[in-house]
């Protein structure tokens, strides 16, 4: 049988200073055992393969170790220690809780906490995979865990803290790992590399820190598997083809394709990426990072958060000196719309295009939106003089290569520009020229004055009323009371029957008051004011008749006048 020993067992840390990312946990621990302020029970939680279990054993280790450095580590030469590291020390016990988690395992556990440590001074139970026993198994341990005797020790490791009752605890001392960075897993396999005379790229160790998704135990089993099919030395294509990654090249290639405009490129480059057999989706997830990484890399303040190698570094410096803030922006909004609507693309190939359509015409519309509009000039050349209005623009003219539209087509996208406040209809127009024609549009709506006044809104509010064919609704209308403050209308209504029925056209007339008032930032809001409904009803003086009940009634509830007239009922006195 072979002796190879995997690197997650060869190289599992035996000191705290070893411990990779974890500084916060290990500098706090070497404090407690220097000043001896040691809690009884521990609970280390975090994600998995960050190294939870492996500081457990390094302080059960500790605790008993006859001639500890000064550091605070165990020194491996006394009798504890070598008993620790031939896994026959009987002051360190272990268990699976994901295997013994009923009640009969912890009463067994328990009655171990009643004996004493045969050498050195402490008892340590490490019970990983806490969360996994049951609530009874959690409750027998209850009493134990609280007031446990002077010698013993317990260290809870678990990677979903949310499932341990807030009993156990509110008795334990709780360290949270964090997940290790690409850049210190790549450092330690580079440091393992050298142990073991193996020649790796930079690029290629941070590939697999990359992989392993903050799992430093996860980054050396991916290293294992390529040591065994590279030999000695590691290369970045050897990393990706076995990993089934993507090339960074592929990346950078299409970006600068995309930012040249140069489809066909682009759609190349696409073709021979699903050739390679890799899924679409993947090629939108790769990209959006690549983006991401590109908006890093303008700023020199978030420069520490690209995690790669040194020489793709300046890669992505260099090309994102060339890429636009907006064209990044709107690149990775654009990508994250397709990644979300994927699943439901009957076509995955062309939903993936299509998203490449309109990145590669990003920085085109974009300067159509920006482009300044003309003002409007007399016969004589001069300028319009101001008049509170601004004069309907003239249209932007659509690129050399945008397609000619028909006579009827350009009638009625002018008539919807001078409007100002209708949509463009939907012409089947070339992206290029759609987005001059919406650019000329928007423009136009942001020189409209805003209208909006308090007596504008109420002549707004009823002239929509107006024509509304459900008598209830017409009469909530009526009876609502409007205040203004900045853009807020507050609609403050007696009756909640009246704040429902508004309720439920708010969005059309929100619409239609913005739109008449020529301001898109208004905002309505509902308010129930029982004491207005007092107000409107005051209460009678003298006793009321038959007749005089049904149109207080009537009064109270429109929709009471609707029911007599449904069922044809008559006043009886």
């Amino acid at each position: 049988m072979s002796n190879f020993v995997v690197s997650a067992r060869k190289y599992r840390p035996q000191r705290f200073e070893d411990v990779v990312g974890q500084q916060h946990v290990a500098g706090t621990l070497r404090n407690a055992l220097a000043t001896d302020h040691l809690a009884h029970a521990f609970l280390f939680t975090g994600p998995r393969g960050v190294g939870k279990t492996t500081c457990a054993r390094i302080l059960a280790r500790v605790l008993n170790c006859e001639n500890r450095t000064p550091t605070h580590d165990a020194c491996n030469t006394c009798s504890s220690c070598k008993a620790f590291n031939e896994n026959a020390s009987f002051n360190i016990i272990e268990l699976d809780a994901a295997s013994n988690n009923s009640v009969e395992h912890i009463r067994a556990l328990i009655e171990q906490v009643r004996f004493q440590p045969q050498q050195g001074r402490y008892k340590v139970f490490i019970i990983d995979e806490v969360h996994m026993l049951s609530n009874q198994a959690f409750n027998a341990f209850l009493k134990t865990l609280e007031e446990p005797p002077p010698y013993a020790v317990f260290i809870l490791a678990t990677t979903e803290k949310h499932k341990i009752i807030p009993t156990i605890l509110s008795r334990c001392q709780i360290f949270d790992f964090r997940r290790i960075s690409v850049a210190d897993m790549a450092l330690h396999l580079q440091h393992i590399c050298t142990q073991e005379g193996i020649e790796a790229e930079e690029d290629a160790l941070h590939i697999i820190g990359q992989k392993a998704d903050g799992a430093l135990r996860d980054a050396l089993s991916i290293f294992d598997r390529i040591t065994s099919s590279t030999g000695k030395r590691i290369r970045y294509t050897d990393v990706i083809e076995q990993l089934n990654v993507l090339d960074y090249d592929y990346h950078f290639q299409v970006t600068e394709a995309l930012m040249a405009e140069d489809l066909a490129v682009v759609f190349n480059l696409f073709d021979q990426i699903l050739r390679k057999g890799f899924e679409p989706d993947m090629f939108v997830n790769g990209l959006a990072e690549h983006l991401r990484n590109l908006l890093v890399c303008q700023d020199e303040r978030t420069l520490a958060l690209l995690e790669v190698g040194e020489g793709l570094r300046d890669r992505y410096r260099r090309q994102a000196a060339l890429a636009t803030e907006s064209f990044l922006l709107t690149g990775l909004r654009l990508a994250n719309d397709c990644d979300i609507n994927y699943k439901m693309a009957r076509n995955k190939r062309l939903h993936v295009e299509l998203m490449l359509i309109k990145l590669c015409h990003v920085n085109r519309a974009v300067a159509a939106q920006q482009t300044p509009v003309p003002e409007k000039k007399t016969p004589d050349g001069s300028l319009n003089p101001s008049n509170g209005h601004i004069s309907s623009p003239k249209p932007v003219p659509a690129p050399a290569n945008a397609q000619l539209l028909g006579q009827q087509e350009v009638a009625a996208l002018k008539q919807n520009i001078k409007q100002g406040l209708q949509k463009v209809e939907r012409i089947p127009l070339r992206l290029d020229a759609f987005e001059a024609a919406v650019a000329v549009d928007e423009a136009h709506k942001a020189g409209l004055e805003s209208r909006l006044t308090l007596e504008n809104a109420r002549t707004a509010w009823l002239e929509y009323a107006a024509p509304l064919e459900s008598p209830s609704l017409r009469q909530a209308f009526q009876m609502a009371e409007l205040l203004l403050t900045d853009k807020t209308i507050t609609v403050k209504v007696g009756l909640s029957l009246y704040r429902n029925a508004l309720q439920q056209e708010l969005g059309k007339l929100l619409d239609a008051l913005r739109h008449q008032l020529h301001d898109p930032k208004l905002q309505i809001f509902l308010e129930l004011d029982e004491a207005k409904n007092l107000q409107e009803q005051p209460k009678p003086t003298r006793p009321l008749n038959a007749q005089e009940k049904v149109e207080l009634m009537q009064q109270a509830n429109p929709l009471v006048h609707d029911l007599i007239g449904r069922l044809g009922l008559k006043v009886i006195e």
